[in-house]
């Protein structure tokens, strides 16, 4: 089978993690130009790959089947739709985009061109997520009714660690990218819609912003309403002074006969009436906290599985990354958070 060829949009963190992702399965996949970002022409020199000026010479390379976009939120529109006319496979950083129409433009397009979009739900393929799925899957606790989700998180982390460059997450704070629930919370939407098989129904929130001089949505509290009938519960927040224990990405899940509690990057435990709580399995010790170990085996397992499970995509294989359809969906319910706390209503999604 050919090597899947790859350029990525962006220069960034999460460039650099694909980027590795991609040098991981060199028996699989090449990376070949980068474009964006002011540290674009290190990261070119970096791993040793051309650099683009623009979009849409990047999706014109003649050696290029894929793209990774990992530049900030509103720009992905114009990235996408680019690969996509110079039909090539996009895999993209969710959210996928900053509104449902420019999804389903994506969408439309990857199916009149006959190429593969995948969204970046990471979380599908961490040890913990996979395990509470197939015990949800098996029905061990029963119909699942209530899931409570956490994601709490220190927007300043990412400027008090070398990752590199000069204010690394401004570009999280401006208006044309909504807000940080868009960033944060699809891949809690994905997960409990993952695990559980079913879509979102019905949305209701509040969001508020409470970071000085901020101009966008720092903080979500929600209630989401599965197509199944569970309902579920969900608060994320940047405006946090700190690490939060547990919080960062945590999953209480009840069913009719027994409770999951999950912290993605810690323990899941399983508890039941019969013999109370034990301890599942542990995720090893994610270290995304500096530049010296997010780059380790342990937080790069699941992007690498990511890329590969995309290649497997584009040679028409089963695909466990996230479809376009599903990063849409995931988009949909935090703009419909989004909409119920403006306009004080429930969102009943699409």
């Amino acid at each position: 089978m050919n090597k899947i060829r790859f350029g990525i949009t962006g220069s960034g963190f999460m460039a650099r993690t694909h980027a590795e992702a991609i040098k991981w399965l060199s028996s699989t996949a090449d990376l070949v130009a980068v474009y964006g970002g002011t540290r674009a022409p290190g990261f070119a020199e970096r791993y040793g790959i051309a650099l683009e000026p623009t979009a849409e010479s990047l999706a014109r390379r003649s050696d290029i089947d894929a793209i990774v976009v990992t530049t900030p939120h509103h720009l992905h529109i114009g990235e996408v739709m680019a690969a996509l006319e110079a039909v090539k496979h996009v895999l993209i950083e969710k959210p996928m985009a900053t509104t449902v129409e420019d999804c389903d433009r994506m969408l439309a397009a990857a199916e009149r061109k006959k190429r593969v979009i995948a969204v970046g739900y990471n979380l599908r393929f961490r040890d913990l997520p996979i395990k509470a799925r197939e015990i949800v899957q098996a029905g061990t606790i029963g119909r699942v009714v209530d899931i409570h989700h956490t994601f709490f998180f220190d927007i300043s982390l990412f400027d008090k660690q070398d990752f590199g460059g000069a204010n690394k997450m401004s570009w999280i704070k401006l208006p044309q990218n909504v807000g940080f629930v868009i960033d944060a919370l699809p891949h809690g939407v994905d997960l409990m819609r993952w695990m559980m098989g079913t879509e979102v129904k019905t949305v209701a929130g509040f969001s508020r912003t409470f970071i000085p001089d901020r101009q966008i949505e720092d903080t979500t509290a929600g209630i989401i309403e599965f197509a199944n009938g569970a309902i579920c519960t969900v608060n994320t927040s940047s405006a946090v002074p700190g690490p939060y224990p547990g919080e960062y990405s945590r999953y209480s899940i009840i069913g009719t006969s027994g409770l999951l509690d999950m912290d993605a990057f810690g323990d899941l435990h399983l508890s039941d009436r019969k013999d109370g709580w034990r301890l599942v399995t542990s995720q090893p010790q994610v270290g995304f906290n500096s530049a010296d170990t997010a780059f380790g085996d342990v937080r790069m397992k699941a992007y690498c599985d990511q890329i590969q499970s995309f290649i497997d995509g584009i040679h028409g294989r089963p695909m466990t990354a996230g479809s376009g359809a599903r990063g849409r969906a995931g988009l949909a319910a935090v703009l419909g958070l989004l909409k119920a706390s403006q306009e004080n209503r429930l969102v009943e999604l699409r």
